[in-house]
C-alpha cells in the first residue's frame, strides 16, 4: 500500500467510526422511543436492559452503515480539499478516480460484510431482540404502592395506603380481594400493617393488625330470595401471602417467533417462498374440486380441469407429502424396532436361566408358518364353503331369464304421446318442481359465490404475505448495496464542496438519508401493495440516487463548482445566450 492510499485510508477511518456509533446511537434512541413506556420502570437488573440495548444496536447497525459512510466520505474528501491536499494530489498526476481508490475498496469490503451480516448475524439477534422485548412487556411493573391511591398490580387485589411510615411500615389499609371476580364484596380494612417480601422476592408478606374483614354473597336477581349472607370477622393479626410470580421477568421460547420474517436468512425465506405457494396453488385447485361438486349436473359428463401448472404443482406437493410421511413413519417404525430389540435382549438376558420345557419347545417347532388360513384351520369349513358355493352357483341358470333381464326386453323405446307430454308437464308445474330447481340453482350459486370470495382473500393474504417475503429477502441485498452507492455520492461531493467538519457535510448527508429514506419507503410500501414488483421496490431507492453519485463524480472530476454562484451565474450567461434577444425599443 502506497503512502497515499494510508494518508486517505487513514483519514477517512476515524470519521467512519466515530459517525457510525453517533448514527447508530441517535437510531437507538429513536427505536427505544417506541418502547418507552413498556419496558421502563419495571425494576429489571442494568444488564437485561443492556443485553436489550446490545441487541437493538445491531439490529440497527444495517440502517446506520449507509449514512456513516456517506457522512465520513463527505468529511475526509471536504478535508482533503479544504486543507488543499486534494489540489496537490491532482497537480501531481494522480486522478480523483485513483485518489477514491483505498476508500471504494473499503466501501466494497464494508458491503460484503454489511450483506454477511444481514444475512447470518441480524436474524439471530432480532429472535434474541424480539422474545427479550416480548418478556419485559409482558412483565409487570415494579411493586410501587403510593399513599393515597388504590394499586392494581398484584393480579385480583386492590391495596389502598393512606400513609407509608417508611418501605415496611403502614398505615391506614384497605384490601379488596377480588379473587372471585363477584365485585367489592370482600374487603379488609387495618389500622397498621407490615409490607416484607422473600424467597427472592417471589413472595410478599402483609402482616395487618387491628383490622375487620367484611364479606358478603353475592345476591341473586330473584324476588322472593332470603337475603344474602353476612360475615364480618375481627383479628388482631392477620398474614397475608401474595404470589408476585407476575413481577418476575420469565423468558419465553424462542420457537414462537420461528414464522417471523426478520429472523430468517435466505435459505430460510426461500423455503417460506416454497410454502406459501403451495398453499396457494392447493386454494386454487379446491376452486375447482368445489366447484365441480356444487354442479353435479354438470361433472355428469363434463370436469373442471384446472391448468396444467396447478395440476403439476399438485402433483409434485402430493409426492412430496408423501415422501415426508413415509420418510417419518420409517423412522418411528425403526425406532420401534430398536426398542423391541433392547427389550427381548432384556428378556433373553432376565430368562436364560430358566429351564427349557421340551414339550413347548417340540410344539411351538411343530407349527406350520402357514397356519394363519381358516381353512387351512378347519377343514370342514372348508369343504362346506365350497359345497355352498357350488350349490349356489348351480341355482342360477344362463337360460332362465331373472326378472331384471325382464325388465331390460320390456323397455319402451316409442317417443312420448302429446297426453302424456301434457301430463307430466302438469305433474312438474303444479308440485312446483320448476321453482325448487330455480331455487336450487341460486343456492348452489351463492354457496360457489361465497366459497370463492373466502378462497380469493385468503389468497390475497398469502400473496402478500409471499411479497413480504420477497421483501425481506432482497433488502438483504439492497442494503449492503446501498454503502457503496452512499460512497458515490459522498466522495465526489466532498470533493466538490472542499469542506470538512460538522457543518456543510452533516446538513447534505442528512438531506440524502431523509431521501433515501423516503424512497426506500415509497418503494416497499409499492411491492407490498402489488403495485411493483418486489425485486424493483426494493431496488428503488439505489436506483434513484446512483445517479446522484454518477453525476457528482463526473462534475468532480471537471472540477465544477456547483456550491458556488460563479456557477451558476456562467450557466445563466450560456442559457440566456441561445434565447432570442428582444428588440431594442424604439425613442
Amino acid at each position: 500500500m502506497k503512502k497515499l492510499d494510508k494518508l486517505i485510508l487513514g483519514s477517512f477511518l476515524g470519521p467512519f467510526l466515530l459517525t457510525f456509533l453517533v448514527v447508530d446511537f441517535i437510531l437507538l434512541i429513536v427505536n427505544m422511543l417506541k418502547y418507552f413506556d413498556e419496558i421502563f420502570g419495571k425494576g429489571l437488573g442494568f444488564w437485561i436492559y443492556a443485553e436489550l440495548i446490545g441487541y437493538f444496536v445491531i439490529s440497527i447497525s444495517p440502517m446506520a452503515l449507509p449514512l456513516a459512510v456517506l457522512l465520513s466520505s463527505l468529511m475526509t474528501f471536504g478535508n482533503l480539499g479544504e486543507h488543499f491536499e486534494l489540489t496537490a494530489i491532482k497537480s501531481s498526476g494522480i486522478s480523483l478516480i485513483r485518489a477514491m481508490r483505498p476508500i471504494g475498496i473499503f466501501a466494497v469490503l464494508l458491503t460484503i460484510a454489511a450483506y454477511l451480516s444481514n444475512n447470518y448475524l441480524v436474524p439471530k439477534v432480532n429472535l434474541k431482540t424480539f422474545s427479550l422485548l416480548y418478556d419485559i412487556r409482558m412483565k409487570s411493573p415494579a411493586l410501587d404502592i403510593k399513599e393515597g391511591v388504590f394499586y392494581a398490580g398484584i393480579p385480583n387485589y386492590s391495596i389502598k395506603v393512606n400513609k407509608k411510615m417508611d418501605d415496611v411500615r403502614l398505615r391506614d389499609i384497605i384490601i379488596y380481594n377480588h379473587a372471585g371476580q363477584e365485585g367489592n364484596l370482600n374487603m379488609t380494612l387495618a389500622d397498621s400493617g407490615r409490607m416484607e417480601t422473600f424467597f427472592n422476592d417471589s413472595y410478599l408478606k402483609l402482616t395487618l393488625y387491628n383490622g375487620q374483614n367484611y364479606k358478603e354473597e353475592r345476591q341473586t336477581r330473584g324476588i322472593s330470595e332470603p337475603p344474602v349472607e353476612f360475615s364480618r370477622t375481627q383479628f388482631d393479626e392477620n398474614v397475608i401471602i401474595f404470589d408476585l410470580d407476575a413481577f418476575q421477568l420469565s423468558r419465553t421460547p424462542e420457537d414462537l417467533w420461528s414464522t417471523n420474517r426478520a429472523i430468517k436468512n435466505i435459505s430460510q425465506i426461500q423455503l417460506g417462498l416454497d410454502s406459501i405457494t403451495t398453499l396457494v396453488n392447493d386454494l386454487k385447485f379446491q376452486n375447482y374440486t368445489t366447484a365441480q361438486s356444487i354442479y353435479n349436473f354438470f361433472g355428469k359428463e363434463r370436469k373442471l380441469t384446472p391448468s396444467e401448472e396447478i395440476r403439476n404443482r399438485k402433483t409434485r406437493d402430493d409426492e412430496l407429502r408423501k415422501a415426508k410421511i413415509e420418510r417419518e413413519k420409517a423412522e418411528k417404525d425403526s425406532l420401534k424396532a430398536l426398542e423391541k430389540e433392547g427389550d427381548s435382549v432384556a428378556v433373553t438376558q432376565n430368562d436364560s436361566t430358566k429351564p427349557v420345557d421340551p414339550k413347548v419347545y417340540l410344539a411351538s417347532s411343530s407349527e406350520s408358518p402357514k397356519s394363519d388360513s381358516i381353512f387351512s384351520r378347519n377343514p370342514k369349513v372348508n369343504i362346506s364353503l365350497r359345497d355352498s358355493l357350488s350349490s349356489d352357483s348351480t341355482m342360477v341358470s344362463p337360460s332362465i331369464p331373472t326378472q331384471n333381464t325382464v325388465a331390460v326386453k320390456a323397455k319402451r323405446t316409442a317417443p312420448l304421446t302429446d297426453e302424456e307430454r301434457a301430463k307430466i308437464d302438469s305433474v312438474v308445474v303444479k308440485r312446483g318442481y320448476i321453482s325448487n330447481a330455480y331455487t336450487m340453482a341460486l343456492n348452489n350459486s351463492r354457496n360457489l359465490k361465497n366459497s370463492f370470495d373466502v378462497k380469493k382473500s385468503q389468497i390475497e393474504s398469502h400473496q402478500r404475505e409471499y411479497r413480504r417475503y420477497e421483501i425481506a429477502w432482497y433488502q438483504k441485498y439492497t442494503q449492503a448495496i446501498a454503502c457503496f452507492v452512499m460512497f458515490l455520492i459522498g466522495a465526489p461531493l466532498g470533493s466538490i464542496i472542499k469542506k470538512g467538519g460538522l457543518g456543510m457535510p452533516v446538513l447534505i448527508s442528512i438531506i440524502f438519508f431523509i431521501l433515501f429514506y423516503m424512497l426506500t419507503i415509497t418503494g416497499e410500501k409499492w411491492a407490498k401493495e402489488g403495485i411493483t414488483d418486489p425485486l424493483f421496490g426494493t431496488v428503488f431507492s439505489n436506483l434513484c440516487l446512483l445517479p446522484f453519485g454518477l453525476f457528482f463524480l463526473r462534475q468532480a472530476r471537471r472540477d465544477a463548482r456547483l456550491f458556488e454562484a460563479d456557477f451558476y451565474s456562467g450557466l445563466w450567461k450560456k442559457v440566456s445566450a441561445f434565447l432570442p434577444k428582444r428588440p431594442a425599443k424604439s425613442k
